[in-house]
Order: C-alpha cells, then structure tokens, then sequence
C-alpha cells in the first residue's frame, strides 16, 4: 500500500529523510485496515509551501468526494461573487404605492438562505410604515433569478423529504440560525395524558403543511416524521413521552415563503385581495421595502462548518447568474469547473455544488493540490476561518470536527473539510507539523462495506500534526486515537446535531 502510486517505489526510497521514511511507515500501518480491504482509498499529503508530496496512495484516482465537493464550491463562490456579496429579497408595486396599491404586490427573492419568518415579517412591518393598507391585486412570489429545477439531478430519492435535501428556490424560508433552507421544522411533545394525541407544533408556525398526526403519548419515545414524496403532507407517528422533533423540507419552497408573507401582512394590516401567484416583477416596479444579508464571508461560517447543503446549490446558481446570467445547475457548475483547472484540479467531476451526487469526482491530488493553491488567494484567511477545527466544541469552530481529536496534537490545529454518505467518508484541510511545517492533506475512502473509517482519517490527521522530518515519532499514540461518532451522513446533517 505503500509510498508513490504506480510507480512501486516505496516514499521512503525517494525521500531518506528519517522524519519522512518514519511517516510513510505510520500511515502505511494506518491504512492496512480489515476495513479498507474490499474498498478504495487515496491519501495525499504536500507540503503547504512547496507542493512536495510527502505520500501518496491513488492520488489521481477520481472518488466520489461527498461534501468534500464543498471545497471547491466555496472557494469558487468567494473568487466569483466576492467576499462582500449579499442576497437581497424585495418588495414591489406595480403601481404607485399609496395607502391602496392598485395592482400587484411582488416578493422577489434572489436565493438568501438566511431568510427567516422573522425577517419575512420585517419586510410586511415595512410595508405596512409606508402606509400601505390594501392591495387589489395579487401577491406575486417571484424566484425568477433561479430556474425552476429544485433537486439535483443524481439526489437519491428517500433523501428528499429530509432538509439536508431541501428544494433550491430563489425566494425561499430558514427556520432556524443555521439557515437550513427550505426546511420546517416539526415538533411532537406529549399529550394530556398516556394514549391520548401527541401535541404537533411547527417552527416557524405554518398551515402550508398538512398535518397527519398518528402519534400517541407513551412512556418512551420512539417516533418518526417525515413528508410524503410530492406533497406537504406531513405524517408523525409513534410514541412520544419527551420532546421529539425534525427538520423537514418543504415541497416548494417559493409558495411556502409566500404563505408566511401573506400572513404577516395581515398582521401588520395590510389586506391583499387577490390570490397568491408566481410570477416576474415587471421592469417599471417600484421597491416598497428590502432586506439584504450577510456578507458571503460571514455566511461562509455556518456553510462550511455545518456542511449545509442547501448554501452549496444556492451559491452554485448564484456563479451561474453572475457569470452567464443563468441561475441553473448547469451555468454555476460551468463556473466552478473552470475556477477548478485553473487552481490545481485537472481532473474534477461536479454535477451539484455541495457533494450529495454520487457521480461527483475528485482525486486527492487535485484537492490537495487547490489547498495549496489557495493559500495564495487574498481571501485565503476568511475562507480558512470557515473550515472545521478538529477538537473545538464551539460549534460555530468545531463544526463537523468538534468531536474529532480532541486531546491530540491535531485539537486546535487541524482545519478541514469532512465528507459523509453511505459507503464514502473523507477528510481534507491543513494542518501544521510539529516542526512549524505546514502542510495540506486529503484522505478518502469509497466502498467500505461496514464501520465508517473516520478514525483512520484522524489517525492520519494526528500523525500530520506530530509529523517532524529531521527525527522520528513513535506512532503508538496515534494507534490509540478514539474514533470520533460514526455514521453515514455528516453528524451536522443529523437534528438536533449529533457532532
């Protein structure tokens, strides 16, 4: 398993260096696992600085990445969009507004995630402070700035009622401040008494879902809630005794964001006659209120750490528009291609932005490789600060890697991107050597048939940190690294989150 692939030659032959021959060996130890026996693995590891490679195992080999993907996302939507990039969501009238706007009132969305309920209601307080009481036409949900397709084209099916698989719509909602957009969540608390109807309330309130609720007050819960497969019908069943809740996605994210508008200009007072559509604002509309987000360089925070999906296929359509004027799949992936052969990725596959496609491809030389070069990008720091650090329990610092080598000379050191689905696990990031060094790796794993192998990768991670080249390093410690909780999804993905 050892050294430079393909070529037969061991690392340590080309590279006497006690401290690397020492390093080969660890790893090489490492990945001789019963685990990776039927399966495939690719290691990388270069020096940050120079490019060296330091081991290799299938380093050009094309695997599938899972949120690893993200790396390449989100690095292409800073050089595209620019750290200062903000969505903004819009209030219009088709005619002069006055305390009666004699047409249509439009929502016009351009894809912010971190549009809550609360901020839907902001934009209604606006509306009504500009004297607004009625409007005799229609309110228009327009989500023109993206196409109308909501799933990716290789998303497996049984993931589309959960969030992590939400729909991609220009005007969309979040429930919550890790803006999961596109998702409600749904909440069952006991009832009155054993046997009697479980009580099922909804974050934000909504009656754009239809509620089946079949579960009962237990002694012990043991409940599940999903949403049947193209509707908004939402069944709970089970037992519950404590609390049990879900993040579910919403079947059409532009009509549910609409309903929440509908209902807090009605709490503000202002009366829409006309029903709900989708629709374009005319070009001669006139702005009645605004909201703008964050900044893309504070958004990178709670995307990148908490492997949020939803932030991956929103800022890919995002490129798209900017670039080609084309909010699709297809004119955003275009653009992070490119971004990705012209930094150090030669051979990239990408049919979605945030990795749930099982048909995306990355080799760990071309990840390792735009790692290194991405240490050049003036935005470098910003976008560094949003990867997960191994052993922090901050979860805003931590992210998917809070915990993950705690305790190790990785803890505090290791920023990285994990990557989670069935049958693939990955880890890339930098980490600095006991020597000062820094380096960059990428470790993934395809086919394991049982038991993710995360401890190897934070085995390897820990090594890395340990890593001097001019003397060895007793490798038993790295041996005994705990290995972190396991699974098929990234532990972000999993509510409330289990990292």
């Amino acid at each position: 398993m050892a050294g430079v692939a393909g070529s037969g030659i061991p690392a340590s032959a080309l590279d006497p260096a006690p401290g690397v021959s020492d390093l080969t060996h660890d790893l090489d130890q490492i990945l001789d696992d019963p685990r990776l026996a039927v399966a495939q693995a690719g290691v990388v590891v270069k020096s940050a600085e120079t490019g060296e490679d330091l081991y290799s195992l299938q380093p050009g080999k094309l695997f599938i990445p899972a949120s690893n993907t993200k790396l390449v996302t989100s690095a292409a939507a800073v050089e595209t969009l620019g750290l200062d990039y903000r969505f903004s969501t819009t209030v219009l009238a088709t005619s002069k507004p006055g305390r009666s706007i004699k047409g249509d009132l439009v929502l016009k969305g351009t894809g912010d995630p971190t549009m809550l309920a609360a901020d839907y209601d902001a934009l209604a307080a606006k509306v009504a402070r500009s004297g607004v009481k009625e409007v005799t036409g229609r309110l228009v949900a327009d989500d023109t700035w993206f196409d109308d397709v909501r799933l990716g084209a290789d998303w497996t099916w049984d993931d589309e009622p959960y969030y992590y698989a939400g729909q991609i719509s220009a005007l969309t909602t979040s429930p919550d401040t890790d803006f999961d957009a596109g998702s409600v969540i749904v909440s069952a608390d006991p009832g009155s008494a054993p046997g009697k109807p479980a009580k099922i309330t909804t974050t934000p309130p909504t009656d754009y879902l239809k509620i089946v609720n079949k579960a009962v007050t237990g002694t012990t819960t043991n409940a599940d809630i999903t949403r049947e497969h193209g509707t908004n019908t939402v069944v709970i069943s089970g037992t519950v005794a404590d609390r049990y809740e879900d993040w579910i996605s919403v079947w059409d994210p532009t009509l549910y964001t609409a309903s929440l508008f509908r209902a807090a200009l009605a709490r503000h007072g202002v009366r829409v006659h006309g029903p709900t559509v989708r629709g374009a604002a005319p070009g001669d509309a006139t702005t009645v209120a605004d909201h703008r987000s964050m900044p893309l360089g504070e958004l990178l925070v709670p995307f990148m750490k908490l492997s949020n999906n939803m932030h991956a296929e929103i800022l890919t359509k995002a490129m798209g528009r900017k670039v080609s004027g084309q909010g699709t799949w297809a004119a955003g992936l275009a653009v992070t291609s490119a971004f990705a052969q012209n930094n150090g990725v030669p051979s990239a596959r990408l049919r979605d932005g945030s990795g749930l496609s099982r048909i995306d491809g990355l080799t760990p030389s071309g990840i390792a490789s735009l790692l290194v070069n991405l240490r050049a990008k003036p935005w470098f720091q910003t976008w560094y600060r949003s990867l997960p650090v191994a052993g922090e329990s901050e979860r805003f610092v931590g992210g998917t890697l809070s915990g993950r080598m705690a305790g190790t000379a990785a803890a505090g050191n290791v920023h990285a991107k994990t990557g989670s689905l069935t049958g693939v696990s990955a880890l890339s990031g930098y980490v600095t050597s006991a020597d000062g060094e820094p380096l960059v790796f990428s470790v993934i794993s395809n086919g394991y048939l049982s038991g993710s192998p995360k401890d190897l990768e934070d085995k390897i991670a820990v090594r890395l940190a340990e890593f001097k080249r001019s003397t060895a390093v007793d490798g038993a410690s790295v041996l005994r690294v705990n290995p972190p909780v396991s699974g098929d999804l990234e532990c972000s993905w999993r509510k409330p989150v289990q990292c």
